[in-house]
């Protein structure tokens, strides 16, 4: 990844937990560094910049408002972060991914691709991409730990994409679901608390 920014300093992140952070589309690695003051001081939070150029800003993929997407691009965003977790990944004791909006279908993509990879997953306000390739090559041994956060008013990700993907979530997943009315299509404070005690409860303990 050509961007990305830590929580913490190089001489600070041997040994701790790693936290991989993906935006959503149209945005920054910036939306996610606001976070890290209300994330668990343990782990070294990770934020990606997406590789794709959406306008002034960017994404992981491209989209249309049906979540259509050509899964070549994808594909190639995942083995980009797979290359770079893979650089940095032997100096923490563990991997856990978070996504925001499109950054969850990537947070769920690559955990469905390596389902033994990741110690925990946090999806907010996002979706689980459907798609007949990934349905058919993943494989789970046992659920793993997934946190799924939104508002259900949220209009932004569309009601076919939220139906498949508490389908996919309570089929596969030791799923945490969550609602916080009013939020809309954001990540505010209560749920980050939320966020944070399924992390301790999961990576920390």
């Amino acid at each position: 990844m050509e961007t990305v920014v830590w929580s913490k300093p190089e001489n600070e992140r041997a040994g701790t937990p790693l936290l991989v952070m993906m935006h959503g589309y149209g945005t920054d690695e910036q939306r996610m560094v606001q976070l890290f003051p209300e994330l668990p001081a343990e782990f070294s939070c990770a934020a990606l910049r997406g590789p794709m150029d959406i306008g002034d800003h960017h994404g992981w993929f491209l989209l249309d408002y049906f979540l259509a997407n050509d899964f070549a691009d994808v594909i190639t965003s995942t083995n980009k972060v797979f290359a770079w977790i893979n650089s940095v990944k032997d100096n923490h004791s563990s991997v856990s991914l978070l996504g925001y909006s499109q950054g969850m279908a990537m947070a769920s993509t690559l955990l469905r691709l390596r389902p033994h990879a990741f110690k925990a997953t946090v999806g907010l306000s996002g979706f689980v991409l459907e798609n007949d390739l990934l349905a058919l090559s993943e494989s789970f041994d046992s659920p793993p730990p997934f946190f799924w956060g939104r508002d259900k008013a949220d209009l932004v990700i569309n009601g076919d994409a939220i139906e498949y993907t508490g389908e996919w979530l309570n089929a596969n997943m030791a799923l945490t679901a969550r609602s916080y009315p009013g939020m809309g299509h954001r990540i505010e404070s209560p749920e980050l608390v939320d966020v944070s005690a399924f992390l301790r409860h999961y990576v920390l303990r």
